[in-house]
């Protein structure tokens, strides 16, 4: 028998695990004929991060990208309740699996500095990490909905760019995830 996740009395049946983030796990769906993502939130403790309302977090995330127009998934459906997110599949490759073949295109670095240059006016932090971000038909989308108020520690130039190509941090990381 599958596993079937309901949001809003709607059944998504689940095809596989896609990856647990910060704030839930995310899954590969179907949705009538087409693929979806469902991501549910969970409550597990994270010690270098703080939550309020999830659910309502990633509502307004999603909200703010959307408005200064990062190239995201789109938000399909939402169950407050029981704290799910139907959203947009986007298929290809992460940028983190293409760092791993050495295969991330060169223009990547050029579409991340545009995306900076959308959020950073509007005091906007997102999460750079390259699982966060996927290739298809040569534009980068942002997958996660996660941002934060602008901090420079936490800019694409200070740290994400840690985990943009073969660099220390990037293979202690893939590393202790294989």
């Amino acid at each position: 028998m599958e596993e079937i996740i309901y949001a809003n009395g709607k059944g998504y049946p689940i095809i596989k695990l896609l990856g647990k983030g910060k704030g839930g796990y995310s899954y590969l769906a179907k949705s009538d004929e087409n693929f979806c993502v469902v991501k549910k939130i969970h409550h597990e403790p994270c010690a270098y991060y703080n939550f309020g309302d999830k659910i309502q977090s990633e509502i307004n995330d999603y909200n703010r990208l959307k408005k200064v127009g990062v190239l995201m998934p789109e938000m399909l459906d939402v169950d407050t309740q029981n704290e799910i997110i139907v959203k947009e599949y986007i298929e290809g490759d992460t940028a983190y699996e293409l760092i791993l073949k050495d295969k991330l295109p060169d223009f990547c670095h050029t579409q991340m500095k545009k995306i900076c240059d959308l959020i950073y006016p509007e005091k906007i932090n997102i999460d750079y990490f390259p699982t966060n971000f996927v290739l298809k038909e040569g534009l980068l989308y942002y997958i996660d909905y996660e941002c934060n108020n602008y901090m420079e520690e936490w800019n694409f130039e200070n740290w994400g760019i840690k985990y943009w190509s073969k660099t220390p941090e990037f293979l202690k990381y893939a590393e202790e995830h294989k």
